[in-house]
């Protein structure tokens, strides 16, 4: 029997599904889109059905995310936070029916992705009756209180046996598709605790209790599509533990590229700032000024200012007149970010910055702070700060807590760590210890780091151990059954970090108890580098399980290095190698009238070692337009380089400018480089499986960008660079883009093909892309492993990716990499990747002077010394649970307040 049913003429969730759910044994239902709103219609009907409700319906899901559950899981968690169901007035009864049907297992729900069979227009729903009688229904309503009792809807009832069996056959047609897949247990988690959610109404009533996770379970990082790694909640939770303390936090957190550092100290800026008065100081490289705000801005919600070397300018552009160098003590948020170059140039505005007090500074790339005087034999003498380690030793006593940032902490040698410990350790015993210690005094200095490296044993009865361990005394918490009990029997407190009493003086017990702390190896166990360096390696993630998911903590993706042979350096037609040879006697005559180690000297052999585009376009602006502005030669790519004095090119240096141009000019020959990345994305498959080629200068990379749209004309080519010059090429012609539409465009799939320069090597998520092309390889190795990073990510789809490089032979790219392969065998070297030091091997093999350049890599040490010395802790803590939730406008209000 057919009946009919007008939502004008009747209420039909009373008169069609309470009626007919009511004492029901099962119901089957085909939905558009599912939502918690018809728990207000149909709750109590759904609840006491005997058996089970299944609801099938749409998600924005891609179908390749459910080819593995993980990225399936994501994807869903991603739609769910989208949705925002915190920000649904009233609805906490809702979300608590809704989580005991799923948990209990009496509502089921799968999801299949809308690109399968489109939208799900046909709605229909199975409903077995108490007497066990089945009944259909078939309709324009959707499974949501506004389906069913707000729009206007019109439905079609129909027991009969064959309506029954076919819209059954639909049912189930859908719901064992290999595309859909369950709700995610993150999302039924989430509905929990959004059913128990409660608002802390200001920053005040937050401090009396200040939850880490109150201001992260909301915040965009976590609500996004991967969330918070559990090593990355560990050391926000581990330094705002610490910042609580009297004696704050001080520490470097060296966890290798691609492990999300920026977000740890992101984070541990925001609660420090909240819990404190006094603003937080982020002092970066240029080249980040503008990353940092961002994601300040878009992953935390919180407002910040950059300082841009003139004035001051807010999360939205806006800029704040400068009356003054004084401004820069004005800055209008509670977080304010400056350029490390200010610091290095001695700019006058570090008087202004010490002059201030701050909750904290945070310095990323810290290892730029370095002595002058550093080599092996000068270890124990005073070091001779550069300008950014003598400045951060200053700043150091003006703050409460210090976070200093770097994967590569040690360059060449050891006391490189002491200098950045020595760092922290201003105004605070905890780090060092008293000015008496004999982890501070000079001429200790390289004893104490052979004794925690190993290299060097004292005996067991010698009375000096005792002046190591007492000062700086380990916390309680290292170890409560020694450090611990002796605090409390000698009275001191847990911010007294020096014992003023001899080991004899101690009772029998507790210099028993010295002696067994001797015997776990103190000075590698609870040496003070341990408890202030936290560095966790990538292979230690991917290997160590976590015990809560019985999985990885960190997903491991394989990455297959190609381009590495002597075969595979790309060989330069008679023209180009004539023009590279030009080049390099160029750069030769000009290094012999600079002797320093300058941006200009080089800058020609880069730009052609990056393509040949570059190289000509370089060498037309060097012959017309040599004396501008130095800041003129400078990319947004580029790092930061001092200004540099020479000035005019001599008859020779002009002559040779002259046949280099000529040379690329007369030059007919494809560049090989172009022609090696389209054989790799066609006859390798790389365009299937999606690319990011890079280039470190934007004419390179604008160049291969609009060449491959004309190669391939049904692909939509994406250039992502610094500043406004971001866009898609379609058949050659391009189109401007902001750099958000891009990122939304590879998300979804619509491009496959992404060209950027180094401007994409930092905060960019690729993971639909598995495959990557270097089209140069930059002076600066960090930024390989920048760029690897960005497909070398949770998420990724592939578990193996693939990176080639390229280089032309004989060039300066091709000896170098024959030097660093003769010692580490591959380019990312035994660090995992290579010290910032060795962009300095580039420069001598460019000027010809090999055996500098052999001295520089064999300095760099076969082991890292600290290796496996690290803090390797990832214990679980959990903020997505937590129900109470720090008011957002409240919070981002707060960090509106200026200095």
């Amino acid at each position: 029997m057919i009946r009919r049913y007008s939502t004008r003429r009747e209420a039909v969730n009373a008169s069609l599904l309470n009626n007919k759910l009511k004492n029901a044994k099962n119901y089957d239902r085909i939905a558009g889109y599912f939502s918690s709103s018809i728990l207000e219609i149909a709750g109590e009907a759904i609840e006491k059905i005997e058996g089970k409700v299944r609801v099938i319906c749409n998600s924005g899901l891609h179908i390749k995310d459910v080819e593995t559950a993980r990225l399936a899981q994501s994807s869903m968690k991603k739609e769910w936070f989208d949705f925002k169901p915190e920000e649904i007035p009233n609805a906490s009864n809702r979300f608590k029916k809704l989580y005991e049907l799923l948990s209990s297992g009496k509502l089921e729900v799968k999801v299949i992705p809308d690109e399968k069979f489109g939208l799900i227009h046909g709605k229909a729903g199975i409903i077995t009756l108490d007497d066990g009688r089945k009944t259909t229904f078939l309709g324009s309503a959707n499974e949501t209180y506004n389906g069913w009792k707000l729009n206007y809807e019109l439905i079609w009832e129909d027991d009969s046996e064959d309506a029954i069996e076919w819209v059954q056959e639909e049912f189930d047609a859908l719901w064992n598709d290999s595309t859909a897949v369950p709700l995610s247990e993150t999302i039924i988690e989430d509905i929990k605790r959004v059913s128990e959610r409660e608002i802390i109404d200001t920053v005040d009533e937050w401090k009396e209790n200040p939850n880490p996770a109150s201001t992260a379970v909301e915040s965009p990082v976590i609500r996004g599509e991967f969330g918070l790694w559990e090593h990355q909640k560990y050391f926000v939770d581990l330094a705002f533990r610490d910042h609580q303390r009297s004696y704050g936090a001080r520490y470097i957190l060296a966890d290798q590229v691609g492990l999300g550092k920026t977000i740890q100290l992101a984070m541990s800026a925001q609660l420090m700032a909240l819990y404190g008065e006094k603003p937080v100081l982020v002092i970066v490289p240029k080249t980040l000024l503008w990353q940092w705000q961002d994601e300040l801005n878009t992953l935390l919600n919180i407002p910040s200012a950059v300082w841009d070397g003139k004035e001051w300018i807010d999360e939205n552009g806006f800029s704040y007149p400068n009356k003054g160098i004084e401004d820069i003590k004005r800055c209008p948020r509670k977080i304010g970010i400056v350029s490390q170059g200010l610091i290095v140039s001695k700019s006058p505005i570090i008087e202004e910055l010490l002059s201030k007090e701050y909750e904290c500074v945070i310095v990323d790339e810290s290892h730029r702070a370095r002595r002058k005087n550093l080599s092996e034999k000068k270890e124990n003498q005073s070091p001779e700060p550069n300008n950014l380690y003598d400045f951060l030793l200053s700043i150091s006593t003006r703050t409460k807590s210090m976070l200093l940032a770097t994967a590569t902490p040690i360059q060449l040698y050891p006391i490189e760590l002491w200098d950045l410990m020595n760092i922290l350790s201003q105004k605070n015993d905890s780090v060092l210890g008293n000015k008496y210690s004999l982890w501070r005094k000079r001429e200790q200095i390289p004893r104490s780091l052979r004794l925690i490296m190993g290299e060097e044993q004292m005996e067991f009865a010698n009375p000096e151990n005792w002046e190591w361990i007492r000062n700086p005394f380990p916390p309680s918490h290292e170890d409560e059954t020694t450090f611990g009990m002796i605090r409390r029997k000698l009275g001191l407190k847990e911010d007294q970090f020096v014992v003023n009493i001899n080991l004899l003086d101690l009772s029998k017990p507790d210099q028993s108890k010295i002696g067994r702390i001797l015997d776990k190896d103190f000075y590698q166990t609870y040496n003070p580098y341990i408890r202030h360096v936290v560095r966790r390696e990538r292979g230690y993630l991917e290997n160590a399980i976590n015990p809560e998911t019985g999985e990885p903590y960190l997903q491991k993706i394989e990455v297959e290095l190609h381009g590495e042979s002597d075969e595979d350096a790309l060989v330069l037609s008679s023209y180009l190698k004539q023009a590279y040879t030009f080049a390099e006697e160029f750069c030769n005559l000009l290094g012999k009238r600079n002797k320093s180690s300058g941006f200009l000297k080089t800058l020609l052999l880069k730009r052609i070692g990056s393509s040949v585009v570059a190289g000509l376009s370089t060498g037309r602006k060097m012959l017309n337009e040599w004396n501008t502005s130095f800041s003129d030669w400078v990319e947004e790519e580029d790092e930061q380089y001092e200004e540099e004095d020479i000035k005019n090119l001599t008859p020779e240096e002009e002559e040779l400018l002259v046949k280099y141009v000529k040379a690329l000019e007369t030059n007919e020959t494809t560049d090989p480089k172009f022609e090696k990345v389209v054989q790799l994305l066609t006859e390798w498959n790389w365009l299937e499986r999606g690319c990011i080629i890079f280039s470190q200068y934007f004419d390179t990379a604008k160049w291969v960008a609009q060449k491959l749209s004309e190669k391939f004309p049904d692909e939509t080519v994406g250039l992502y660079a610094g500043g406004d010059k971001s866009g898609i090429f379609e058949e050659g012609r391009f189109t401007k883009k902001e750099k958000d539409e891009l990122k939304l465009l590879v998300k979804q799939r619509q491009i496959k093909l992404l060209i950027g320069t180094d401007s994409a090597s930092e905060g960019l998520n690729l993971q639909t892309l598995g495959t990557l092309i270097n089209l140069d390889l930059p002076w600066n190795p960090t930024r390989l492993e920048q760029r690897k990073g960005r497909i070398q990510r949770i998420g990724q789809v592939h578990d193996v990716v693939h990176v080639y490089n390229l280089r032309y032979k004989d060039s300066v790219e091709d000896r170098v990499h024959s030097l660093l392969s003769e010692r580490f065998k591959n380019i990312h070297g035994v660090f995992g990747q290579l010290p910032d030091v060795l962009e300095d091997v580039w420069v001598d093999i460019a000027q010809n002077d090999i055996e500098k350049a052999k001295q520089r890599i064999n300095e760099v040490p076969q082991k890292h010394p600290f290796e496996n010395r690290y803090n390797n802790a990832v214990d679980k803590i959990d903020w997505e649970s937590c129900t109470k939730v720090l008011d957002r406008k409240e919070m981002r209000k707060y960090f509106e307040q200026g200095w």
